[in-house]
């Protein structure tokens, strides 16, 4: 009996200690301690959804009270065009080339490249936090002119003009003293204003454009230079002014730099459209040469997306021109010091196109002569629109549109007249009046005249109508 009773008790004594060891087991096994975690989670939701009190409204995640963000004021345009259905729609807003059809265009030298780096089987490798250092001294070159001391030029590839623009507002935060203001034009290229106030600089702006005469507004301009504080950053638009299509002559340029040079400032050139201006880069280059040769200290943010059509490739450059190599060396290791957390590197695809082209005298005399087809097909389409809306009777003096260069067309429309292009005729613009010419061509431009004269017949385009 004693060892029947003995025998049973270690039966049931072995079976719980098994139980025990494999609740012991379990307990520490990743696969428990998820379904414990997660089984937690599941009574702090309902804890977190449950009423507390009087309090019946549910606690909600951070991300819920996220406000949502206005519209690009350019690119929000695109969207709504290309969401309209009417077949007589016309994208007149985004500055981007567009051939006699309608299309965007790749210039044939840009094929060209892309065939010699698929034939060359050139790799993927990351480019060195300052870009490629070839094709950055070829595009200063371009910009500066061929005689240029890249000894004293701190320079590096960026992510076209906008990034450029970037980096010079963090340089400028870091090494220029707390408080300095920076002078941009008004008008200007909208994203100026976000780009230095998000680097923490003071933005001011300074008179650009006369409104009552749609035209240089250029006795306000040198009186806001001359007015702003010593070792103020003046930002000039190279060529091409976006969005005016409005530039100061050369013996204005060389007033505003004398009083630039008598207060001190530094000098900031944002150049977007060399070459694709007057169609000539020399002489669209004639501004920033000229500070250079007066002995400014100037800074250049230079973009290759309008004068190569390299809009998505985004390459550009940033630049300064210091006054010795033991300074540009010192520069270029803080520009570097920036980029390497911002984005580490540059892409290496657009930067090697502009780099063949450049570096090849064929293709590089070659480019020069489809640059300038591009500004030659704008300049026509410039002249026909005021030709259409003088055949059309307007009223109005159209010739500040013909005295301007570049892309644009400022029109002297207000906001209500571009509304009303949009709502009735579906003709897509931005609100100040400004159109790109590179979306008009021989199939459409009546269509736009008809339209403008239509929503600016026997009202002001001018603030002194």
């Amino acid at each position: 009996f004693f060892v029947k009773i003995t025998m049973e008790r270690f039966f049931i004594l072995r079976s719980a200690t098994i139980v025990l060891l494999l609740f012991t087991f379990n307990l520490h096994s990743p696969s428990y301690s998820f379904a414990l975690q997660s089984k937690n989670m599941d009574r702090s939701a309902m804890t977190a959804s449950a009423p507390v009190g009087n309090d019946t409204k549910e606690r909600t995640y951070y991300l819920d009270d996220v406000p949502m963000g206005a519209a690009d004021s350019i690119l929000g345009i695109a969207a709504s065009f290309r969401a309209c259905t009417n077949p007589n729609k016309v994208n007149i807003c985004v500055g981007a080339y567009r051939d006699e059809h309608g299309k965007p265009w790749v210039l044939p030298t840009v094929r060209a490249a892309e065939q010699k780096m698929l034939n060359d089987m050139v790799n993927k490798e990351y480019a060195p936090i300052e870009g490629d250092m070839e094709f950055v001294n070829l595009a200063i070159k371009f910009a500066y002119g061929s005689d240029v001391d890249l000894d004293k030029v701190a320079a590096i590839q960026t992510l076209s003009g906008t990034g450029a623009c970037r980096i010079s507002g963090e340089f400028y935060s870091r090494f220029l003293p707390k408080g300095t203001k920076i002078y941009i034009p008004e008008p200007t290229w909208g994203n100026h204003i976000a780009i230095y106030k998000n680097c923490g600089l003071d933005v001011q702006r300074y008179r650009y454009y006369d409104y009552a005469t749609n035209a240089l507004d250029f006795d306000g301009m040198i009186e806001d230079i001359n007015g702003a504080p010593e070792n103020s950053i003046i930002l000039l638009h190279g060529c091409a002014h976006n969005p005016t299509g409005c530039d100061p002559t050369l013996d204005q340029w060389k007033t505003i730099s004398s009083i630039m040079k008598k207060k001190n400032h530094h000098a900031f050139f944002d150049s977007a459209y060399q070459g694709f201006a007057t169609g000539d880069a020399e002489r669209d280059a004639e501004a920033l040469r000229l500070f250079v040769k007066e002995g400014h200290m100037v800074a250049l943010a230079q973009s290759f997306a309008k004068n190569f059509g390299l809009y998505g490739e985004r390459c550009g450059t940033l630049s300064f021109l210091c006054p010795s190599k033991e300074v540009k060396e010192k520069v270029f290791s803080q520009l570097q010091l920036i980029v390497r957390p911002m984005y580490s590197s540059p892409p290496i695809h657009g930067s090697s196109i502009v780099k063949i082209v450049l570096g090849d005298d064929k293709l590089k005399e070659q480019y020069y002569k489809e640059c300038a087809s591009m500004a030659h097909r704008i300049r026509e389409m410039r002249e026909l629109l005021v030709a259409q809306l003088t055949r059309l009777g307007s009223k109005h003096d159209w010739n500040h549109v013909l005295s301007q260069i570049g892309m644009f067309a400022f029109t002297g429309m207000n906001s209500d007249m571009c509304d009303e292009l949009t709502e009735k005729y579906s003709i897509f613009l931005t609100r100040d009046g400004r159109v790109s010419l590179a979306g008009l061509n021989e199939k459409n431009v009546e269509y736009v005249a008809t339209a403008i004269h239509h929503v600016t017949d026997g009202k002001k385009i001018k603030r002194s109508d």
